[in-house]
């Protein structure tokens, strides 16, 4: 099998900030298998957790340094792919376009869309949540209309992430909190991600704060550095659930957070693609944890792949592909506020025509 990798810029619609810094457009890389004149799409995006960068730069050489070594294999080989892999010691986000390619490929072989190859129930899809970053009140306000009051093609989302850990304190998360909740629709499904921006005290206190609010879940409060006596102790106090994101990339990182968070996030990039997710949900659901798929600036691909997942998630984080201005792609569709994997066959991926 061939591989080919080329660089495609996304720039978003609006600038996303998180505790760590504020995004406005990525570099992704567009991964395609080629094998008996079939070509499987995957996708790599940059990211980083704040300790373990993985920059575009390195994810391209990291790919174009293994392509010649899995020449000599096809699709089917996944098991003997995946070790190798592993022993070049391939960043999570290079494996997970390879991976992600290879599935394409096989569901495009099969002629089959890769849920109904998994047996899956479309219906048992979640709605999405879409994301409104750090931002001030009156800005946050704002984004909540932008988001779902300014949607031109009628579009009801059903549920928002609301990001805090600002910088400036845990007054200004609940000024941008309560500014959000004021704007927002009635019955919208509402969740909070600090990305490791609080100290143990004062996600203590927000966790009590968030409660009279009615919030779903608190995902990552404390630091990716924080130990596990400081979730535990944290998980004993907290009265919402704790999901673990930045804490928890593969499946070999489940068992041990199980005792001190309520689930985790699996993201494509994180995890190194759809085959290590699968075993990332079974870990979760043996340990007795809720499971939720979220994403970076990826495209349609990666969020697409991650959508014929989603029947097996308990909440869905999948919209950074809508907040793009320039997206290549188009796959996964938008029905009643869930992301909907479509009929058509592998990812069921395809470029976006000129027009559309």
């Amino acid at each position: 099998m061939h591989l080919q990798i080329e660089t495609f810029t996304v720039r978003k619609r609006f600038a996303l900030t998180i505790s760590r810094g504020t995004t406005a457009q990525s570099t992704n890389l567009w991964v395609k298998l080629e094998h008996e004149g079939i070509e499987g799409w995957g996708e790599a995006s940059p990211f980083s957790t704040g300790s373990r960068p993985q920059t575009t730069e390195i994810l391209l050489a990291a790919l174009q340094e293994v392509a010649p070594l899995l020449e000599k294999f096809t699709p089917f080989d996944r098991q003997k792919i995946e070790q190798v892999l592993a022993e070049v010691k391939l960043p999570s986000a290079a494996r997970a376009g390879i991976d992600m390619a290879m599935h394409d490929w096989l569901g495009q072989k099969a002629g089959l869309p890769l849920w109904k190859m998994w047996g899956l129930d479309r219906s048992r899809i979640v709605p999405t949540s879409v994301t409104i970053g750090i931002n001030s009140p009156s800005g946050a306000r704002e984004r909540v209309r932008d988001w779902f009051g300014k949607d031109p093609a009628g579009i009801k989302y059903r549920a928002v992430k609301v990001k805090l850990g600002n910088t400036a304190g845990i007054e200004a998360d609940k000024a941008m909190l309560i500014a959000v909740l004021d704007e927002a629709p009635a019955n919208l499904k509402i969740s909070v991600d600090a990305n490791g921006g609080w100290s143990l005290k004062d996600a203590a206190e927000m966790c009590h704060w968030l409660e009279k609010y009615k919030i779903n879940y608190v995902e990552q409060p404390l630091s990716l550095l924080a130990d596990m006596e400081d979730f535990s102790e944290l998980y004993g106090q907290s009265p919402l659930p704790i999901f673990a994101d930045e804490s928890c990339f593969n499946s070999s990182d489940i068992p041990k957070l199980a005792h001190c968070v309520h689930g985790i996030n699996i993201k494509m990039m994180k995890s190194g693609g759809l085959t290590e997710a699968m075993r990332m949900i079974h870990t979760a659901k043996a340990c007795n944890l809720q499971v939720m798929f979220g994403c970076y600036s990826d495209s349609a691909i990666a969020n697409t792949a991650a959508a014929q997942l989603s029947p097996l998630a308990d909440y869905l984080d999948l919209d950074s592909h809508l907040n793009l201005l320039d997206d290549p792609f188009t796959g996964a569709i938008v029905e009643n506020g869930c992301l909907l994997p479509n009929g058509r066959s592998g990812l069921g991926v395809r470029r976006v025509e000129i027009g559309e």
